[in-house]
């Protein structure tokens, strides 16, 4: 793994987590726990679309949408443990 995966992972995981994080309510991330979420979210969302069967292409956007899916799903899962 090089360093350019390594940033685009970041990138990736940055966008999607902080994304999810100003959607959900009740979850407030600071920027490296937002990256984490989304990198975790990331291979969430991978995971379930193709469990699925569904494509949603090999470009950034569609690892944005997975990565994006996925950190909701956490953060969904997050607050309802804080809760509870």
């Amino acid at each position: 793994m090089d360093l350019g995966t390594i940033l685009i992972w970041i990138i990736v995981g940055g966008i999607a987590g902080l994304l999810a994080d100003a959607l959900i309510k009740g979850v407030k991330l600071g920027l490296l726990a937002a990256i984490l979420v989304g990198i975790l979210g990331g291979f969430l969302g991978g995971w379930i679309f193709g469990l699925l069967g569904i494509s949603i292409g090999s470009g950034i956007i569609g690892s944005i949408i997975a990565a994006f899916v996925g950190a909701v799903i956490l953060l969904l899962i997050l607050r309802a443990v804080r809760r509870s």
